[in-house]
Formats: C-alpha cells, sequence, structure tokens
C-alpha cells in the first residue's frame, strides 16, 4: 500500500502540483489522502464491538441505528436520522444434528432464516440424499415423505463470487422444494468455501402455499462426512438415519429501520447520487465483512468529499436495515423516495477486499465521465470490466422503480464466502491497508460524479 502511495504521489505531482492548483475535488489528492484513512475502520470496530450482532427486527439492530444517528452525526454529516419500519421477525433457538446411525456422531448445523421448527422433541428420520438442486426437483411430489432431504454441492472460491449465484438456490429455494417432495426436513452443505465447522446461516423461502418446514445447514465438513457415510451406507443397504433439533420463533411485525445521511450539493435542482450499505447482520456474529465494512467504506468516502468543500450534488448514505432477511430496507426507501430525484446508485456490501474492477451502468452522455473513472482508477489498481453494472441488494428496489445509473465497484470476494454468515465474521478479519484502498476508490468515484453536471439520464427501457 506504500507503493501504491508513493505511485499516487507521484503521478499527482506531475500532473497537478498541488490540490489547491487543482481544485479541492482533484481526485488524484483525494485518493492519496483517502489511502490514509481511519474512519471505515472507527466504524467497523465501533458497529462490531460496542453493538455487535445486528438480526433484523430484534434489540441490537435497534441500538445499531442509534448508535449509526450519533456516529453519523459526529462526523459531521447533515439530515442525519432514522427512518422505522415494520417487518416480520424471526429469531433462531436449539440447533443440533446428530447421526443415529449407522455411524453415530455430531454435526454442526444451524438453521436457515424463515426455517420451520422441528419442536423441542426434534426429528429423526432417514435422510435422502442428492448430489444437486436439479436432482432433488427431479424426484416425484410427495416421495420424501418422512424423510430428511440432505443437498450437497461443489462450490469453489473465486474473485468474482460468481460461485453464490451458481449454488445458492439450494439454499434460496431448496427448503420449498423438499417440502412439495414431501420431507419432513432439509439440511444442505453450507452455501459457502471455508473448511471450517462452522456453518453458514442466510434466508430462504417456501413458495405461495407451500408448507414451510424445518431447514438447516451443515458445516463443509460435516457435510462431506455425512455424504461419506450415505455413500458407505449404500453398500450395506443400510439407511443413515438423523435426529435434527431447530427451534426458531417468528415473533411477528417488529421496528426495523433505516439509517440516512447526507452531504448537501451546492445545486438542488441535480438529482442526488445514492450510497448503500446495510447496517443490519446475522446473529452468528458480529458482521465486519457483511456489512459494516460497506457502511464505513462509504460513509469514509463521503465524509472525504464533504471535508473537501461543497459538492456540486447531494450525496445520499443509506444505511438500510434488514437487508439479511428480505431486502426490507431497500424497500422502505424506495417507497419514501421514488418522486425524489436520483442520478446514480452504489452499494458497497461484498466485504472489504481490494477493488478490483469498476462496472458501470451509465447513458451514452455520460460517456466521458465513466472513462474519466476509469482512468483515474488505474492507479488503485482497478481495471475497466466490459460487463454491465448491476447494483446491488438495498438499491435494487428504487433502480428498478426509476432505472437509475449504476457504477459498481467490484471487490475481491475470493475469501469473501469463507467468512459470509458465520461466526467468523468478526473484526479481525479487516485488513486495513484493503480497506483503505477500497475508501481510496469510493472517494475518486464520488468526487467526479458528485461535481458533474453530466447528464446521467438512463434511456428507456424497451
Amino acid at each position: 500500500m506504500r507503493k501504491i502511495s508513493s505511485l499516487l504521489a507521484g503521478a499527482a505531482a506531475l500532473l497537478l502540483p498541488t490540490a489547491a492548483m487543482a481544485g479541492t475535488h482533484d481526485p488524484m489528492a483525494l485518493q492519496i489522502k483517502a489511502l490514509q484513512d481511519d474512519v471505515a475502520y472507527e466504524i467497523i470496530e465501533g458497529l462490531t464491538t460496542e453493538v455487535g450482532p445486528r438480526q433484523a427486527g430484534t434489540g441490537q439492530e435497534a441500538r445499531a441505528r442509534d448508535w449509526s444517528v450519533k456516529k453519523l452525526k459526529s462526523l459531521g454529516f447533515q439530515n442525519v436520522r432514522s427512518e422505522p419500519f415494520m417487518m416480520p421477525t424471526w429469531v433462531r433457538g436449539a440447533e443440533t444434528a446428530t447421526v443415529v446411525a449407522p455411524y453415530p456422531q455430531k454435526l454442526f448445523v444451524t438453521a436457515l432464516g424463515n426455517s420451520a421448527s422441528t419442536g423441542g422433541e426434534g426429528i429423526t428420520a432417514e435422510v435422502a440424499y442428492f448430489d444437486s438442486l436439479d436432482a432433488l426437483k427431479a424426484v416425484p411430489d410427495g416421495s420424501l415423505s418422512g424423510k430428511i432431504a440432505f443437498v450437497t454441492h461443489n462450490m469453489h472460491r473465486a474473485q468474482d463470487g460468481s460461485g453464490y449465484s451458481a449454488f445458492g438456490p439450494i439454499r434460496w429455494f431448496g427448503p420449498s422444494i423438499a417440502s412439495q417432495k414431501g420431507a419432513a426436513a432439509y439440511v444442505i452443505k453450507s452455501i459457502g468455501t471455508d473448511y471450517h465447522r462452522n456453518p453458514h446461516t442466510g434466508s430462504t423461502g417456501f413458495g405461495e402455499g407451500i408448507q414451510p418446514i424445518p431447514a438447516g445447514a451443515l458445516s463443509l465438513p460435516d457435510a462431506d462426512n455425512l455424504e461419506r457415510m450415505i455413500k458407505l451406507a449404500q453398500k450395506s443397504g443400510k439407511p443413515v438415519s438423523m435426529k435434527l433439533v431447530l427451534t426458531p420463533q417468528n415473533l411477528g411485525q417488529q421496528e426495523s429501520g433505516n439509517v440516512i445521511a447526507e452531504v448537501v450539493g451546492r445545486d438542488p435542482k441535480l438529482p442526488m447520487i445514492l450510497i448503500a450499505c446495510h447496517l443490519d447482520s446475522w446473529d452468528l456474529a458480529t458482521g465486519a465483512f457483511d456489512d459494516a465494512a460497506g457502511c464505513g467504506i462509504i460513509a469514509a468516502a463521503a465524509k472525504n468529499i464533504k471535508d473537501h468543500g461543497q459538492p456540486l450534488r447531494t450525496i445520499r448514505l443509506l444505511w438500510a436495515g434488514a437487508e439479511e432477511v428480505g431486502i426490507w430496507g431497500g424497500k422502505a426507501y424506495r417507497d419514501a423516495y421514488r418522486d425524489q430525484p436520483h442520478a446514480i446508485a452504489m452499494e458497497s456490501d461484498f466485504g472489504a477486499d481490494n477493488v478490483w474492477r469498476v462496472e458501470f451502468a451509465l447513458p451514452e452522455a455520460a460517456k466521458a465521465v465513466s472513462d474519466r473513472i476509469a482512468a483515474s482508477l488505474l492507479n488503485l489498481g482497478i481495471g475497466r470490466s466490459a460487463g454491465q453494472a448491476g447494483g446491488g441488494a438495498d438499491i435494487g428496489p428504487i433502480i428498478a422503480d426509476g432505472n437509475l445509473a449504476i457504477i459498481d465497484l467490484q471487490q475481491d470476494g475470493t475469501r469473501y464466502f469463507d467468512l459470509h454468515h458465520t461466526p467468523d465474521d468478526t473484526l479481525d478479519k479487516i485488513d486495513p491497508a484493503q480497506l483503505r484502498q477500497n475508501v481510496a476508490a469510493w472517494t475518486t468515484v464520488l468526487s467526479i460524479i458528485a461535481n458533474s453536471d453530466a447528464d446521467f439520464t438512463m434511456p428507456v427501457k424497451q
């Protein structure tokens, strides 16, 4: 990171001898400053240490909103407020899984969000093994009556995190499919890439008219062990049976909320820039990567812009609530602000490792802006992708509603799914140097788009 700082300093000296000569929002000068940033880490440390886990709809998430309002005010942001909304709330209970025959031993399991309960006595049943979600789909409806369906996969680490979209449906839709097939319960190999006995939670859902069933995720080593047991037992014609205890509860409608803050621009007539993260986390850990890091990154970058003079456009920060359990915060933001003009939306929700590429979904009229951004990010090791920016979960609703322009700063996801939704998502996993590179990238982009009067209106979708 010192090498990057030196290169940036040299480039800035050649192109623009001083920040004063270039103006207060010169991207190169702001990059250099951002590479020394401590604000992002402060925010992550505060959320993980002073608040801790922040599951949506709980008192911990409410404490996080209170903490966030105070913090954002102390950093000098304007119009800081908490905006509550109601949402259905699910909380976990007891969680155990035990193979009872023919190879008795304990497995590590966690309930998936929205799982039904087994009841305190649990369910003991034969395990029906499937090597893919397609294999589960292929069996007849009702054929798994009284059994625990088990689906595995072969997800690998990838810089772009593409394995999640490929194998995520095992968690997202698998329990509903298993219920339709008649299963009494459903377990999966966690949708992750680490080999620790840390199961990965995450939300699931059940289709209309489908009876919810207990659904859990086994740690990757335990799932692999269960698969070996099943294959070994098949040779002797003995079924593997498991006792599963999951006792989550649905608490009904509880309060969640978004935290909003702004850097007010000089021209209120220009559509604003929306930058987002999500404040909630799962309850298994303190949510450093997912997504205190995103909140730290966007706030630090926006503060850098604010501290160097009032930008042309307003920058609005959305620290969304209840993302993990249904994107309730993003939907609430859309409903509250769909009539306010937005120009561009951006989101940080993929950890804190280096940004490695930038993607755009901008109109042709803003090509010069995207070219300038791409050139300005090269010194940070960030290349331009030919792919189209798609945004993130929390900005998705307002993008879809308003057909907004998007810029994605894609982070290196190689280790993200080692930590995602696990007990390991803790502050020590944050690399301060890589975090600062994120802040520098975001600062660069915001310095350009928040001071541009380009027309970012996207063409009407056909």
